[in-house]
This record gives C-alpha cells, sequence and structure tokens, in this order.
C-alpha cells in the first residue's frame, strides 16, 4: 500500500512538471510517457494485493470524474447552442408579429379607404398623409353620411303622395283585389286571396311580420311586390350570420375613421320619416342569426302603447352636423314602415322562439302560387295614414263577435289541460286587432280564428313529444268540430293530421 502511495505521489508530481514544461515550452510527450512507463513498472514490482486494491479504485474515480466532466461540458455547450437557437427564433417570430401589424394596419386604412370612396367619402387624414389619431375631428364631411344624403335628397321638402282619382274612397277589400292582380298581371307572381288578407290584416295588427317556409314559395317576392304596389320599393336588408347584436342592424361607430356605419335597415327607417307613403323594410333570411340578439331591441320598442316612445339609441353623442330626425343621438321609428323578416326552414337557419312569434304575425308558406288570369292592374301609392285609418275603422265596424271569443276560450282551457300551452293576453289582444282587419279585407271571422290558431297555437306544439299525443291531438280535432262545426278550421285540422301522422 506504502508504494502505491509512492506511485501516486511521483506520478503526480511529474504531472506537475510536465505542465510546467507545457507552458515554458520545453515539453516532450515522448519523455513524458516514458518516466510514466517507468514510474507504473516500479510501482508493479514493488507493490502489495491492497496497493493494487486502491490502485484500481482510484482509477475508477478518475475515470467517473473524467466522464462527468465531458458530460457537463457537454450539457454547456448544448445548452449555449439552443439558447442561441431560441433567441433567433424569438427574434424571428418578433419580427413576424411586427410585420403581421403592419399589414393589419395597411389593410384596416385600405378598408376603409374603399368604404369612404364607395360612399363618397374621404379618409381623414393629417398633414403627412397618416389617418389622424384616436381623439382627433375627423374631416371630409358628417359622420351620418347616408342619412345626410336622405336630409339632401328630401331639402324641398317630404315626398307626399295621395290616392289616385280612381281609389279615391277605396277600402281594404278592395285594397286586397287590386294588390293580387297587380303582382299578377305585372310580376307574374301568384298569390292566393287569404295569403293576401293575412299578409294585410298582419300590417294591420303590428310592424313586425314574419314570412316563413321552404325556399322557392316567394317570401322575399312578397314583400317586394308590395313595395311596388305602393310605388316605394321595399329596402332589402340581407341577414348575416355574424349579427349577435344591434349592431348588425343598426350599424356602428367607427373610432379609427370617426365615422358611424350605416347600414340599409338604418337608412330606410330614417327615410320613412320624410315620407307619408307606406316604407318596407324587409330582413332576408332573418333566422340566419338568433332574431332576439339583434332585434330585441326593436321587438321591446314596439310593445310601448304610445308611438312617441318607439325611440332607439343609435350613438351616444350628438353633433351639430348630425342627421336632421337624430336627436341627441336618437331615432323615432316611424309609423309608416313595416319590418318584414323572411325565414327559411333549413339546418342552415336557427330557430325562431316563442318571444319573437308572440310578438310578430306569421305566414307560412307550404306551396308556389298557382297561376291564374288578372286584368291588367296600375300600382296604388297609398298614403300610411289611410291604411291606419282603414284599419282602426274594421276594428270599429267588425268587432269579433263574443260567442266566437267564448267559444275560443273553451278551446284555450282544453289546450291548457291537454297540452299545457295557453294563448296569453298578448295574443289576445292580437286577436282584438286582426280578426276584424281580415274581416275588412273579405274573409270571414272563422277563418280569421283559424289562422290565428295555427300559427300562434298550433305551431309550439313542433317542439311537443307529438309522439306521445296522438289521443290528445285526435281528441283536439274533435274539439274544433264541437264547437265551430265540421267544415270551419280547415288550415287548423290539417296542421293536426300532420302532426297525428307524426305520432304514429
Amino acid at each position: 500500500m506504502d508504494a502505491y502511495f509512492r506511485y501516486l505521489s511521483e506520478t503526480l508530481t511529474q504531472i506537475a512538471r510536465s505542465i510546467a514544461a507545457f507552458f515554458t515550452g520545453k515539453y516532450d510527450l515522448g519523455i513524458s510517457l516514458e518516466v510514466h512507463s517507468s514510474l507504473f513498472r516500479n510501482f508493479a514490482s514493488t507493490t502489495d494485493v491492497g496497493g493494487w486494491i486502491i490502485f484500481v479504485i482510484v482509477l475508477l474515480f478518475i475515470v467517473a470524474l473524467f466522464v462527468f466532466a465531458g458530460l457537463l461540458i457537454y450539457w454547456i455547450i448544448r445548452r449555449l447552442i439552443a439558447r442561441k437557437g431560441m433567441s433567433e427564433r424569438e427574434q424571428k417570430m418578433l419580427d413576424e408579429i411586427e410585420r403581421l401589424n403592419v399589414e393589419l394596419y395597411d389593410t384596416i386604412r385600405e378598408k376603409d379607404r374603399i368604404t369612404g370612396l364607395i360612399r363618397g367619402e374621404d379618409m381623414p387624414e393629417g398633414p403627412d398623409g397618416t389617418p389622424k389619431k384616436k381623439g382627433e375631428e375627423a374631416k371630409g364631411g358628417p359622420r351620418f353620411a347616408r342619412l345626410v344624403s336622405v336630409d339632401e335628397k328630401y331639402k324641398d321638402g317630404p315626398f307626399v303622395t295621395s290616392l289616385p282619382e280612381d281609389a279615391t274612397n277605396i277600402t281594404l277589400k278592395e285594397i286586397c283585389e287590386r294588390f293580387r292582380n297587380f303582382a299578377c298581371s305585372q310580376l307574374k307572381l301568384y298569390y292566393t286571396i287569404d295569403t293576401v288578407r293575412q299578409f294585410f290584416a298582419a300590417m294591420g295588427t303590428g310592424r313586425f311580420i314574419i314570412l316563413e317556409g321552404i325556399s322557392g314559395t316567394g317570401k322575399t317576392s312578397l314583400p317586394y311586390c308590395m313595395g311596388r304596389f305602393f310605388k316605394h320599393n321595399a329596402s332589402i336588408c340581407p341577414v348575416q350570420p355574424s349579427w349577435r347584436d344591434r349592431s348588425g342592424l343598426l350599424g356602428y361607430y367607427n373610432d379609427f375613421t370617426k365615422k358611424f356605419t350605416e347600414t340599409e335597415f338604418l337608412r330606410a327607417t330614417y327615410e320613412a320619416l320624410y315620407r307619408n307613403d307606406c316604407n318596407i323594410a324587409v330582413l332576408d333570411e332573418m333566422n340566419l342569426a338568433r332574431v332576439e340578439y339583434y332585434f330585441a331591441e326593436f321587438l321591446s320598442i314596439m310593445e310601448m302603447p304610445d308611438p312617441n316612445e318607439w325611440i332607439v339609441d343609435v350613438i351616444a353623442s350628438s353633433r351639430e352636423d348630425d342627421p336632421h330626425f337624430l336627436h341627441d343621438g336618437q331615432l323615432l321609428i316611424p309609423q309608416n314602415i313595416w319590418f318584414i323578416g323572411t325565414a327559411n326552414n333549413d339546418d342552415s337557419t336557427f330557430t325562431i322562439t316563442d318571444k319573437v312569434y308572440d310578438r310578430a304575425t306569421a305566414l307560412f308558406f307550404d306551396n308556389k302560387g298557382q297561376p291564374f288570369d288578372a286584368p291588367f292592374t296600375e300600382a296604388l301609392p297609398l298614403p300610411a295614414d289611410y291604411l291606419i285609418n282603414l284599419y282602426a275603422q274594421a276594428v270599429k265596424e267588425h268587432p269579433v263577435n263574443q260567442e266566437t271569443l267564448d267559444k275560443f276560450a273553451l278551446l284555450d282551457e282544453f289546450v291548457i289541460e291537454n297540452f299545457k300551452l295557453a294563448f296569453g293576453n298578448r295574443i289576445m289582444k292580437q286577436i282584438n286587432t286582426f280578426v276584424p282587419c281580415y274581416v275588412a279585407c273579405g274573409g270571414t271571422e272563422l277563418e280569421a280564428f283559424d289562422f290565428l290558431f295555427k300559427t300562434k297555437i298550433l305551431k309550439k306544439f313542433e317542439v311537443l313529444n307529438v309522439g306521445f299525443l296522438k289521443d290528445e291531438l285526435e281528441a283536439l280535432d274533435k274539439k274544433l268540430t264541437e264547437l265551430f262545426g265540421a267544415d270551419e278550421f280547415k288550415i287548423s285540422r290539417s296542421k293536426i293530421n300532420t302532426l297525428i301522422k307524426m305520432s304514429r
């Protein structure tokens, strides 16, 4: 064992000398190897078993130490390389983000420039040609360009129409017949007289009407034809699936351009204030988005009994160059405009909720119109006040028969007991308006009740599990016969029979 320690001491001494010789330039590898070889031979000839054991242990320790040092150096180098690579990637990502931000900025600016060109506006720019910063007053015209253009259009005074000489005292029934003949003779659009009566009676019931059914049955063409009939084209406002709130319907204020992005719907509503005729705004494909989201404010406003309270907030602040009828950022919804929503029944659309149905009058289109012959008929420019007065006159002259109301109340009790559905006060109020208007249009009282029962009550049956209601539905059919006779409520019976087939 002592021999090993002497060997170790001499070896370390020789290593130190070799290091010193290396730095002084006198190092000779051959001499160094010869010295170490001589030391090892002397150690091997004089050592015992204990010395060899210690030699092996120390040798393993030294090897392990060198392996550890090598791994440590490898790990450090790898980390340095990885950090350098990560730094390069991060810098590339930052450069890419900066480039995308610049492209986004340029794209927004180009979009606003194109929008301004389309609307005849100028982009707000500073002295250096860059857009003005937020808070600076925009130049290049008022912020409501389209509404101000409406003001300019009617600068000489509002548009006033009057009945033609051949229709001085025209009635609702005659208006319905004239419209049907006009649609047939001039536009080749064919509607049954019942559909026309339902539509005009719906106009007398409220300002919101839904036209629902399969594609290609004439839903959009009906209000379009009505606009042509009144000699004031309907405003078609396509609904977008992205509409989540009223901004899609009315527009929004753009802080970047300092302009209000106006919609066709807003323009049509505003222009109606300058006119005395009947105005129609069509929400085409209205259930591509959820109606109760973007139209909720209008649904609530039109429930107010005082038309002077039909006010919608457009913008928070006001300016001197704002449109004439925009007071303190608010707009009054006129009484001479009707909102018509068309809705397809397919997988690409949302279901219209009961909240919306209850506040509207809905017409359902199941089939295409059948061609018929009609004499050539001219359009009828109709003052809205005249039509509204006809509806008020109809309510007075054709009040709902109390006996029919009592029977309808019994039908209501039956539906509540068997289907847990009720008519509700809102529906009863609509009955007292729709039924007289429908009668004045040339229909019968029971036909009007039939239409309302089918569209207001049986429509809600679609959400029930009709598979377990076959007996109740058959009992409902018998109840209709018991109350109103076997030949009445034909469209309701047809709907009930369809539901019974679905339950089998």
